[in-house]
């Protein structure tokens, strides 16, 4: 398998829907809407995600999806259940795992 192959199953968590699984491939990503080096913001919700515990290897799960939008989005975090909005879980780059 080359890295490309590897690479099409990595998305950002604020694209996926309930019952998703994966593993925090890294934070930051690369969604221009979302980390900006540059952007205090950006900055402080990258540090805020790390800190919850969205670090690379961690096991998540997206659990419900708020009723109007889509958002925002209930996600298992390893053993701890933490509320998103998607904009912020574009920050989160996943690798799938099959059910």
């Amino acid at each position: 398998m080359s890295n490309s192959d590897k690479d099409d199953h990595i998305i950002p968590l604020g694209h996926g829907h309930k019952g998703l699984r994966g593993i925090v491939a890294s934070v930051g990503g690369n969604d221009p809407a979302t980390i900006q080096n540059d952007d205090p913001f950006s900055q402080e919700l990258e540090r805020r995600l790390l800190e919850i515990g969205f670090v690379e290897g961690a096991e998540v799960e997206i659990l419900h999806e708020g009723f109007i939008g889509k958002d925002p989005i209930a996600v298992r975090v390893d053993d701890m259940s933490v509320a998103l909005r998607r904009r912020e879980a574009n920050a989160i780059l996943i690798r799938l795992v099959k059910a």
